[in-house]
């Protein structure tokens, strides 16, 4: 894996709003089938460098690459070209439409007589569900708001990777849940990587980072303060990393204090 050329790459970005760095020469590199956690105390800059990705935000300085090649995206729509799809917290679902409707949310199949062409849309929300081994939803017409939490996180998730995507960023997927829905949606995370998808996850919940992560990036205040190797490392490393900026070791090469 580490041979293949990064899905994504970041290298030195920058934003700032105003007076407020929000970001100052952050790297990141996510590889095809890993899972590359985002962690940090809030403030850190994840929610600024996630929307940066996503073409909310564009960056003041620095390069994006995707699949070895330079990309600029001024807003969403490159972004969901390039094969980026993004599960923000809120999962922007539609509690009275249903599993079906909220799939091809603004993305509706028609036929040639411009008439909702339901049975496909139908197989494919069908297909997808099942390829995610999604089977707790009793029926893909049932309305979204009939669904517990991590059904809902489900649904958000097999809309993003239905859309030919490369790279998933999921933004706090467990916030909220209970424990069995936490580990239906942590599986559901670990198949994305299996299924060769890119996964970034943002996390304040290091025991969900330390279940599905390959590696493990660290922000604070703005600016890279350590990467991971997660078989390699131990919770209170990382927590040392987040809260305080102590140098840390990658593989055995130190990195720089960033405080």
């Amino acid at each position: 894996m580490s041979d293949e050329t990064p899905v994504l790459e970041l290298r030195g970005i920058s934003k700032s709003f105003g007076s407020v760095e929000a970001l100052s020469d952050v790297d990141l590199e996510v590889r095809r089938g890993e899972v590359m956690a985002l962690v940090g105390d809030n403030g850190a800059g994840k929610s600024t460098l996630i929307k940066s990705i996503a073409g909310i935000h564009s960056v003041d300085s620095g390069e994006i690459l995707f699949e070895g090649n330079p990309v600029s995206i001024s807003g969403p729509k490159d972004a969901a070209k390039l094969g980026i799809e993004v599960v923000y917290q809120d999962l922007a679902l539609c509690d009275n439409l249903d599993v079906v409707q909220n799939m091809y949310l603004g993305r509706e199949s028609h036929n040639v007589l411009q008439v909702l062409n339901e049975p496909v849309m139908e197989h494919r929300t069908a297909t997808t569900l099942k390829s995610l081994a999604v089977t707790t939803i009793r029926s893909i017409r049932q309305p979204v708001a009939t669904l517990s939490g991590g059904q809902r996180q489900s649904v958000a998730v097999a809309r993003a990777v239905m859309w030919n995507s490369k790279l998933v960023i999921l933004d706090e997927p467990t916030a909220a849940l209970g424990v069995a829905q936490t580990e239906q949606v942590l599986s559901l995370v670990r198949r994305l990587g299996e299924q060769g998808l890119s996964v970034i996850l943002i996390s304040h919940n290091l025991h969900d980072v330390f279940e599905v992560a390959d590696r493990i990036t660290v922000l604070r205040l703005g600016r890279n303060a350590g990467l991971f190797e997660r078989t390699k490392t131990t919770q209170e490393e990382v927590v040392r990393a987040i809260t305080a900026g102590k140098p840390t070791k990658v593989s055995g090469i130190a990195m720089e204090e960033t405080s």
